[in-house]
């Protein structure tokens, strides 16, 4: 029979806990509360905007970088292949000239000489305006 009045006093106890967790807080305490959580969310919020803004900085900042990086492989392709098509074309004028003989063969390869010069130049001029 004790057990049961003590079982008895704990539930009662323990309903009187429960029951009084969920009584409502004053208007100025609510108030207080809520303005409280608002001022919370909005540093949270001017948090994460701040911390957005650098991340988008960073991934343009490496963006650009690429973008960089990609023009200036760009024009230094462009460069490679208008100096292979040189040294090719000077090459095979040089060959050419070869059936000529004595002054005809000297000017064949002076004129093949020029071309190849006016190319290297044209290459390195088009390197130059390429590059950002």
């Amino acid at each position: 029979m004790q057990k049961q009045t003590v079982m008895m006093v704990a539930l009662v106890f323990g309903v009187a806990l429960v029951s009084g967790c969920n009584n409502a807080k004053s208007p100025d305490a609510v108030a207080n509360d809520v303005a409280s959580a608002q001022q919370k969310r909005a540093a949270e919020v001017a948090d994460a905007k701040k911390d957005a803004a650098n991340e988008a900085a960073k991934a343009d900042a490496k963006v650009g970088e690429k973008a960089n990086d990609l023009n200036t492989t760009n024009a230094k392709g462009a460069y490679d292949v208008a100096m292979a098509q040189a040294d090719g074309d000077h090459k095979v004028a040089l060959q050419k000239c070869e059936a000529l003989s004595g002054d005809a063969q000297k000017a064949c390869k002076d004129q093949a000489d020029a071309k190849y010069d006016l190319a290297k130049a044209n290459a390195k001029a088009m390197l130059a305006s390429q590059k950002p």
